[in-house]
């Protein structure tokens, strides 16, 4: 991808966030927010809770 592209691309991207509503926001971040992403925070966790288990 060239610079000139990446630029565009960028661009597009903040025009269409900023025509959004705040409604239109709300509900994408909603969404977001219910996706597996989150389940990455409790991995770290997980992973230092069986260490200290193990340790003992």
């Amino acid at each position: 991808m060239k610079k000139s592209d990446y630029a565009q691309f960028l661009t597009e991207e903040m025009l269409k966030h900023m025509h959004m509503t705040k409604e239109e926001k709300l509900e994408k971040k909603q969404l977001k927010s219910k996706g597996s992403s989150h389940w990455f925070g409790l991995l770290p966790l997980a992973i230092k809770m069986i260490r200290r288990k193990n340790k003992k």
